[in-house]
C-alpha cells in the first residue's frame, strides 16, 4: 500500500548524490561559509599553540630560511642573484614559494586527515582545502610584511633595488595563482592518495626538489636554451620571477608565459575539483 506524502511537506535541508561529472554545487560553499571561516580560524590557532614563541615563528622561518640560503646559495656556491642583495632576492622567492609549498602540503591529505569527520557530518568536502588557502593567507601577510620591511630598507639606503611601481596591482593576481596551484595539486594529490598511499611519501621530498625548478634559488636570467624553457614551463617559475621583477626590479617578466601560467592553473582546478568529486563518493570504501 502506498502511503500519502504528508501535505505541505518542507525540508530545511534537502542532501542529493551529485550523480553528473560537471554538478559541481558551487553554491553549498557559500551556504557554509561560516564552517569555512571556524575552519580558518581553528587552522591559525592551532599551528602554534602549545609553542613557546607562537605567532613569532611566523616572522622567524622566512628570516632564518633567506640568511641560510644566503650564506650556502651566495656566499658558498656564488650563485649570481641578478645583482640584488642576497637576502632580499631570497626572501623574495620564499615569500610566494612558501604560500604555494604550504597550500599542496595540507590540502594533498585532505581525504585520509579528515576521513573520520568525513565520514560522520555532511559539507560539501571542498571546504577543508579553502580552509586552508585562506587560513594560509594570513601567514603569506606576515611574511609579505617582512618582506617589504626589508625591502623598503635597502629602497632607501641601496641603489640596487628598482622596483616597478606601474606593475604593483599584479600582486593580488599572482598570489592568485599561486593559490590555485596550489590548490589544484593539492586536492588532485589527495584523491590519488585515497587509493596510491606512495604518493604520501613522495610528496615530502618532491616539493623540495619542484623548489629549486621554480627559481627561487637561480634566476632564470643564468639560464639560457632548453634549460630556460624548461624551467619555464614550471607555472611557478613565471609567478616567482615577476614578482622579482615588480619588487626588485631584475628577473623575467613575459606577459605570455604569465598567461600560459594562468591557463594551466584553471585547466588544472577544473579537473582536479571533478576528480575530487568523483572521488568523495567512494573514498571511504579505500581509506
Amino acid at each position: 500500500m502506498r502511503i500519502p506524502e504528508p501535505e505541505n511537506e518542507h525540508w530545511d535541508l534537502i542532501i542529493k548524490p551529485k550523480n553528473k561529472w560537471y554538478q559541481l554545487d558551487l553554491g553549498a560553499l557559500w551556504a557554509y561559509r561560516d564552517l569555512l571561516l571556524l575552519l580558518v580560524r581553528r587552522d591559525f590557532v592551532s599551528v602554534y599553540k602549545q609553542t613557546i614563541l607562537g605567532p613569532l615563528w611566523f616572522f622567524i622561518q622566512p628570516i632564518i630560511t633567506s640568511l641560510t640560503f644566503t650564506f650556502i646559495f651566495g656566499s658558498i656556491a656564488k650563485i649570481s642573484t641578478d645583482g640584488i642583495p642576497g637576502i632580499l632576492f631570497y626572501m623574495a622567492g620564499i615569500t610566494l614559494w612558501t604560500y604555494f609549498a604550504d597550500c599542496l602540503n595540507k590540502t594533498s591529505n585532505t581525504f585520509i586527515a579528515n576521513a573520520g569527520v568525513f565520514g560522520k557530518v555532511y559539507f560539501p568536502r571542498l571546504i577543508i582545502p579553502l580552509s586552508v588557502l585562506v587560513s594560509n593567507l594570513i601567514k603569506l601577510g606576515i611574511q609579505l610584511l617582512i618582506f617589504i620591511c626589508i625591502w623598503i630598507y635597502f629602497l632607501i639606503y641601496s641603489n640596487q633595488v628598482t622596483p616597478h611601481w606601474q606593475l604593483m596591482w599584479m600582486l593580488p593576481v599572482l598570489i592568485f595563482m599561486m593559490a590555485g596551484l596550489g590548490f589544484g595539486f593539492g586536492i588532485l594529490i589527495s584523491s590519488l592518495t585515497t587509493k596510491y598511499r606512495d604518493l604520501t611519501f613522495l610528496i615530502g621530498f618532491g616539493v623540495q626538489l619542484l623548489m629549486y625548478g621554480s627559481s627561487v634559488v637561480i634566476p632564470v636570467s643564468s639560464m639560457n636554451g632548453n634549460v630556460k624553457f624548461l624551467m619555464l614551463l614550471n607555472p611557478l617559475t613565471s609567478i616567482i620571477e615577476a614578482f622579482k621583477y615588480i619588487f626588485l626590479g631584475s628577473g623575467f617578466f613575459d606577459v605570455y608565459w604569465l598567461i600560459y601560467g594562468f591557463g594551466f592553473m584553471l585547466i588544472l582546478i577544473f579537473f582536479s575539483v571533478i576528480i575530487f568529486n568523483k572521488v568523495e563518493k567512494s573514498f571511504m570504501d579505500t581509506v
